[in-house]
């Protein structure tokens, strides 16, 4: 059952002041009205840890968070505010570590930019005073990483969805564990990327698979290759946005969601509730989200941004943020790496289904899936199971099956190694 609203609110202010008094004295206690929350906190979003000193120490990190939440929003001034969302049991270090994935691939160097990118020059002609490519159909529904770093695949994957909806008038959602498991030259999956990469990779491979046929797994995985010929969406090539002109990023989010770098690491940020954020917040890009949108409300103009951290966060897994704060580089940074796919051509034809793998005369396993025998009598296998991953080792117990590229079974650990450890 959710938590009223009013009863989190009586509750909050009675915890502030307790944590006021108990700050002030010579011991650290946990206000009770705090751990009440914190009881009907756990329910609501499901929580529960692996012993009690993890949950000791995931009530006082609560109870923190609970006094910033409380002392942001008894300001009065600020464009928006937080609330104890899903994150709330999570320190900004743990929370950064989890969450964020942008920029820092295979060469461990600061983001930077695809160097055959082209630049958006922009286009004649004023745009709309409003848009929201939610309301043309052209977003799919909001989408959680998890805690594996692969923000980028989700950013590239809203943009490539959203301009193949413009195109072809068709919403499909793609799949971002492909890019995760599959674009390697150099994002590194839950380790990060950026999305000109990710939109590279998509080019060479003539296409990208979809979310149901190739399913997000929240972990890096080893790459289906028998599904990279099942592209059903391909774009043809990207544009960068020039850093740090937000006239030339409003043009292209007038014509298409727009996948954009930001720095989503401040407390703040992770625990943003409603409203039109304003920082203050790095510039230290770290994150990847996706403008769907801009608008104006009350005399302050914003950006609509479609995260990926599920729909308990923000409002329904979206955020308004400010546009025109007088900085170059945008809140957060937003302003300094747009970029976004281009399509001209039509999809891919669909491909043909795939043939079954034939295991003995009568047996067939399905396609791109492993034959292991199970039974064998006199050197006759007469029993055959499948292993789901294609061209895969086939261990010795029978039961278990490792990838090619960990061809090593150990069966007494249930893990699968490069190299055999002696």
């Amino acid at each position: 059952m959710a938590v009223s609203p009013t009863k989190v609110l009586l509750l909050m202010l009675a915890a502030l002041t307790e944590l006021a008094l108990a700050s002030s004295a010579s011991r650290t206690v946990v206000p009770a009205s705090v751990s009440e929350l914190f009881e009907k906190w756990c329910k609501e979003h499901g929580k529960v840890y692996g012993s009690e000193e993890e949950r000791e120490h995931r009530l006082r990190v609560f109870a923190d968070n609970a006094a910033f939440v409380m002392e942001h929003n008894g300001r009065g001034n600020s464009t928006f505010t937080l609330d104890l969302n899903a994150f709330a049991d999570l320190s900004p270090h743990e929370f950064r570590t989890a969450y964020l994935g942008f920029g820092f691939g295979t060469k461990g160097v600061p983001p930077r930019r695809h160097s055959k990118e082209v630049l958006f020059t922009g286009y004649g002609g004023d745009v709309p005073e409003a848009v929201d490519w939610r309301e043309k159909g052209a977003v799919t529904k909001v989408k959680d990483q998890g805690s594996c770093g692969d923000c980028w695949a989700f950013s590239a994957t809203g943009a490539i969805e959203g301009i193949n909806k413009i195109m072809t008038g068709t919403l499909v959602s793609l799949s971002e564990q492909e890019l995760c498991d599959c674009d390697r030259s150099y994002n590194t999956g839950c380790n990060g990327g950026l999305m000109d990469y990710a939109f590279k990779w998509v080019i060479e491979n003539h296409g990208i698979d979809s979310e149901d046929d190739y399913p997000y797994q929240s972990a890096d995985k080893t790459c289906l290759k028998n599904k990279l010929s099942r592209r059903v969406v391909s774009i043809d090539g990207y544009s960068d946005v020039p850093a740090n002109n937000e006239n030339l990023l409003l043009k292209a989010v007038a014509q298409q969601p727009v996948s954009v770098g930001i720095c989503g690491s401040e407390r703040l940020f992770q625990l943003y509730s409603k409203g039109i954020f304003s920082g203050p917040c790095s510039t230290s890009l770290d994150h990847a989200v996706l403008v769907v949108g801009y608008g104006s409300e009350n005399g302050k103009d914003y950006w609509i941004l479609k995260n990926s951290w599920g729909t308990r966060w923000g409002i329904d897994g979206f955020m308004l943020m400010l546009r025109n704060s007088g900085d170059s580089r945008g809140v957060c940074g937003i302003n300094m790496m747009p970029s976004f796919p281009t399509k001209n051509t039509p999809n891919p034809p669909p491909s043909p289904s795939p043939s079954p793998t034939k295991c003995s005369l009568l047996t067939y396993c399905p396609a791109g899936s492993t034959c292991c025998c199970s039974w064998t009598v006199f050197g006759v296998c007469l029993s055959w199971s499948c292993c789901e991953l294609e061209s895969a080792v086939c261990c010795e117990d029978h039961r278990s099956c490792c990838p090619h590229d960990y061809p090593v079974c150990d069966t007494k650990r249930g893990q699968c190694l490069k190299v055999q450890c002696f």
